[in-house]
């Protein structure tokens, strides 16, 4: 007798019974009039949310993040809703707070990002396609400032824009290599001032950072004023502000600095909002959402992009910021296949079978990728956060492979839980929440990596040793130079982020597992001045993905009843 199969995540989905939105609203202590109902499920909050929450208590803050990302998977969206709904089962409440899908990475390769199994945000396809349409509201706002600068040209260039150093390109939230690189005003006179320019997808737009980061809709439009698109032939920046582009841009804006509440598949309140690119930007959802889920309920639990290097480390020194909300605890989610492909012994490539000697049970082989874990474990101890590693179970892990997870997790000093939420919703994530309330209760000082009036390279320098383990870093010509212009300019009090791969602690993608010995390249430094950083490049990033040869799009459709299919 052979158990029944695991229902897909779309089925599941399918067969769950949302409450009203107005519903879940009520139970955080939201009433209808705070809400704008896109549906009956889905509902953007009105700006007088915030202010009708303000006199109750915070909750704890927790953050969801993981080891060095492998083509695998380790399931950071899946763990952070399960532990919001293992939560419930204590009888506490917790808020989730999520970045927004892009709809490009669901018709290329993810196919969809609402969690799985039986840990989801629904509506499943609404929240994968278009939701209430910020992303298009970025997309647009984005494209103004874009047509606003190559008109400015056009009509006499009367702020001197230098068309070989404008940094403005235009997005569109599309997998599609073609636009990477192109010509604009091909044609007749009338048709613009040619010049070589390109295509990003719309979660690298730094108008979609400045509506993560903003913390009300007066600073959204005075960060889009700051927006830098180029620079004259003189060397000197020139704005959205300069282009008088801002007020059209916050008003295409204006609706989607509202965080959008959806629950789980138990019904516990989500707050999705905004989603940066998390090689060139902040990789976190929203401060709005934040300012607004930490007084929903016991918890706000929210989750960033990539490992503890990357998306945590801007979480803390970037939005942790701007928001002046203070984390109690860090959830490091690992599994047995990742640790295992930390070894190195293993080749696995995304949508390929995985080699059968990765399941076979072999806790020495954890052990062997376990350095990517105690270094992760190490990054997050250095801003004074309580770590909890949480084990994401895999049907084909083994006990001695988990109990050899638990101790590199305790010997690094990070407390441990496994997790089933994928296969049993929140009753299979109460081990893990009653091991984070208790991580939240310690005593904390959290505290920065480094000082803002700190020079930008030292800051730059500060993350790559402490943070990804470099010896130190090799700047160029071009980038020393850039760097010492930014902080004339006025920029230097910024954060920096570092966009490098997000595979690899290094900047090698090659190196895995916790590599030493190595020195970051820096060929070049950008400011989002909008945004309010500096980033500095690490190796080639691909601002726009490509599909790869038999994309999710392929499985994508609609039934014989309108009802959307292949979805995962």
């Amino acid at each position: 007798m052979t158990d029944a199969p695991f229902p897909s995540d779309l089925e599941i989905a399918r067969a769950a019974r949302p409450d009203p939105i107005v519903e879940v609203a009520a139970r955080a202590g939201l009433a209808e009039e705070h809400l704008e109902p896109y549906g009956h499920y889905v509902a953007k909050l009105a700006p007088s949310a915030r202010a009708a929450l303000a006199d109750r208590p915070a909750g704890k803050y927790v953050l969801v993040t993981a080891v060095t990302p492998t083509p695998l998977g380790e399931g950071k969206t899946t763990t952070a809703v399960g532990l919001a709904q293992g939560f419930q089962h204590l009888g506490r409440t917790a808020t989730l707070a999520l970045r927004q899908p892009s709809m490009g990475p669901t018709f290329g390769i993810k196919g969809g990002a609402a969690g799985g199994g039986y840990s989801q945000v629904i509506p499943m396809e609404t929240l994968n396609l278009h939701l209430t349409g910020d992303f298009h509201a970025v997309t647009a706002a984005h494209n103004l400032l874009a047509a606003m600068v190559d008109n400015h040209l056009h009509h006499g260039n009367a702020l001197g824009i230098d068309p070989r150093n404008i940094s403005w390109r235009r997005v569109v939230d599309v997998n599609d290599r073609a636009l990477r690189g192109v010509v604009l005003g091909l044609g007749a006179r009338v048709d613009g001032v040619p010049r070589q320019s390109g295509f990003d997808i719309t979660a690298a737009s730094e108008v979609m950072v400045i509506l993560a980061l903003a913390t009300s809709l007066d600073d959204l439009r005075t960060r889009l004023g700051r927006i830098v698109v180029g620079y004259t032939f003189d060397g000197l920046p020139v704005t959205a502000e300069d282009l008088k582009a801002a007020g059209a841009m916050a008003v295409i804006m204006r609706d989607a600095i509202k965080p959008n509440l959806l629950q789980t598949l138990e019904g516990t309140p989500v707050l999705v909002h905004a989603g940066p690119f998390g090689n060139i930007a902040t990789g976190n959802s929203s401060v709005v959402a934040d300012l607004v889920g930490i007084r929903m309920g016991d918890l706000l639990i929210t989750e960033a992009g990539f490992g503890a290097d990357m998306g945590a480390e801007r979480f803390f020194n970037v939005k942790c910021r701007i928001s002046g909300l203070v984390p109690d605890a860090a959830v490091l989610v690992a599994t047995v296949r990742a640790l295992k492909a930390h070894s190195g012994r293993h080749r696995i490539r995304p949508g390929k079978p995985l080699p059968p000697e990765l399941l076979a049970e072999n806790p020495e082989e954890v052990l062997a990728g376990g350095a990517n874990l105690r270094k992760q474990i190490e990054n997050v101890r250095r801003f004074g956060v309580s770590p909890v590693v949480a084990i994401n179970a895999f049907p084909s892990d083994h006990r001695s492979e988990h109990q050899a997870i638990r101790h590199i997790a305790e010997q690094a000093g990070a407390r441990v839980a496994v997790t089933r939420h994928v296969a049993e919703g929140g009753s299979g994530a109460v081990e893990l929440a009653r091991t984070v309330a208790d991580a939240c209760e310690e005593t904390r000082s959290f505290r920065f990596l480094y000082a803002l009036d700190a020079p930008l390279v030292h800051k730059i320098e500060t993350v790559a040793r402490e943070i990804y383990g470099a010896d130190g870093v090799d700047l160029s010509p071009t980038a020393a130079e850039q760097l010492r212009r930014f902080e004339v300019l006025g920029y230097g009090a910024f954060p920096v982020v570092i966009a490098k791969t997000h595979l690899s602690l290094s900047s090698d993608p090659a190196l895995l597992g916790a590599p030493t010995g190595w020195r970051m390249p820096v060929r070049e430094v950008r400011a989002a001045a909008g945004a309010g950083y500096v980033y500095a490049i690490s190796g080639e990033m691909r601002t726009m993905p490509g599909l790869s040869m038999h994309p999710a799009a392929e499985r994508i459709d609609l039934d014989a009843d309108g009802e959307i299919v292949g979805l995962s």
